[in-house]
């Protein structure tokens, strides 16, 4: 399979298309189905009678996930169907893997598979999903018609064209899918081995060199829990210098636009939801001035940063020196005995504990004096350095494939812009490039 560039295109109203390619409206070649939602007293979860799809929040990267089943569908969507949301959110796409029935939340469309290729459309619905949210009428929630469907013009190229440019973008497609799954594998080994290494119910040894695990056996009871005869406790106050910072004036320009990065929780969140764990950039930055008018502190590198406000339980590590607004508590170690990278795990194991001990009417938060007294345990230093290697390593794995699967996204939105607009043109083997 080769590509050539195109180099004749005709005018059309929905832009340049190849010389012989064709617009049609939708309805020339596909048949559209407008849900239907059946009664409510026939929804079921036990699987009775045939499963049922009210909207788009059931859609997933290609094909839905139903929940809800009912014993007596109105409108079915057959299997390779293009499902379409028709009311808000609209023109979001999947395709139907078995007998589906629609809700009204939902449109299927049925090509007529001897001219049109239902996996070239539903990447075509996908590309132009802009313009299908702005087919979007109506003053309480939008909603696309019928008509707006029918009416709807689109490109047809040729069938085996249609054919091989789904081809390209399904094989991409499914090679994201295999990035997406393993890092979801990795993440769940992560999560493993920090719920068991983290309480010391499996510890963690270097022999020769290598590192060996066995399950532990010997324990002490502490107001933690159980953990390891030979770890101890301590607060964070005694593991740590807390601070908390504060926000200069945002209506005094001179204090603003530095060279200081000033760290807020919304930094923190931003790197977390990234699977990363260190801060080396902030949204806004501080003068010198800025920092004078309310005494701030600078934060040395190689700190923690703990979320303690609305978002609460995120954490990062400064790789830079920083600010920090009131939203954030900084852990600065003040004992030989700390691995940040260890705690850093630690504490994000706490999340959930941390949001659950929140108070407050307003927006929730957790105290400096709730915060400081937490107690958490002391491995030996030589135990914590091990623990911590090995989470890293798995998340700095975690990353690659995150980064891989970005690079792919990137490379299926250039390709569906060439490709399924025939600025590209896939070709035969023998024909040249």
């Amino acid at each position: 399979m080769k590509f050539r560039r195109e180099t004749e295109f005709q005018e059309t109203e929905i832009g340049k298309i190849p010389r012989e390619w064709k617009t049609v409206k939708l309805s020339s070649i596909a048949r559209i189905i407008m849900g239907q939602s059946p009664p409510s007293d026939t929804y079921n979860r036990e699987g009775l009678g045939m499963p049922f799809l009210q909207g788009k929040m059931e859609f997933g990267r290609m094909y839905p996930s139903p929940t809800t089943y009912t014993t007596q569908p109105l409108k079915i969507a057959e299997p390779n169907d293009i499902l379409i949301s028709v009311r808000a959110p609209v023109g979001d796409v999947n395709i139907a893997p078995y007998k589906v029935c629609i809700g009204r939340g939902l449109a299927a469309i049925r090509f007529n598979l001897k001219t049109a290729n239902h996996m070239f459309y539903f990447y075509y619905f996908q590309y132009i999903k802009k313009q299908l949210e702005t087919l979007g009428k109506g003053s309480t929630f939008k909603a696309i018609t019928k008509k707006d469907l029918e009416e709807l013009l689109i490109p047809l190229p040729p069938i085996k064209e249609q054919e091989k440019v789904s081809g390209i973008l399904t094989m991409i497609d499914r090679t994201i899918e295999l990035y997406h799954e393993e890092r979801e594998g990795l993440e769940r080994l992560k999560r493993g081995l920090m719920s068991e290494l983290l309480t010391g119910r499996i510890r963690v040894r270097e022999e020769n060199g290598r590192l060996s695990f066995h399950r532990e056996t010997e324990f002490q009871e502490t107001e933690i829990g159980k953990i390891p005869r030979d770890w101890r406790t301590f607060s964070l106050k005694e593991a740590f210098e807390l601070y908390k910072g504060t926000t200069p004036s945002t209506k005094d320009s001179k204090y603003w636009g530095g060279t200081i990065p000033f760290a807020t929780p919304t930094d923190i969140t931003a790197i977390n939801d990234l699977n990363m764990i260190y801060l080396t950039k902030t949204e806004k930055y501080l003068t010198e001035e800025g920092i004078r008018s309310k005494n701030l502190r600078i934060v040395p590198r190689g700190s923690l940063l703990f979320t303690s406000r609305a978002t609460i339980g995120y954490l990062a590590i400064n790789k830079v020196d920083v600010t920090i607004n009131q939203g954030v508590i900084a852990l600065i170690p003040k004992r030989k005995d700390v691995n940040i990278l260890y705690y850093y795990y630690y504490l994000l194991g706490m999340r959930k504990k941390f949001e659950e001990l929140a108070g407050g009417s307003t927006y929730r938060e957790i105290s400096m004096a709730m915060f400081s007294k937490t107690v958490i345990p002391q491995p030996p230093l030589q135990e914590q350095n091990r623990i911590a290697n090995i989470l890293s390593t798995i998340d700095r794995a975690i990353e690659l494939y995150h980064g891989e699967r970005e690079r792919l996204e990137r490379l299926k939105r250039g390709l569906m812009d060439l490709l399924l607009t025939g600025k590209v043109r896939v070709v035969d083997g023998d024909v040249g490039s």
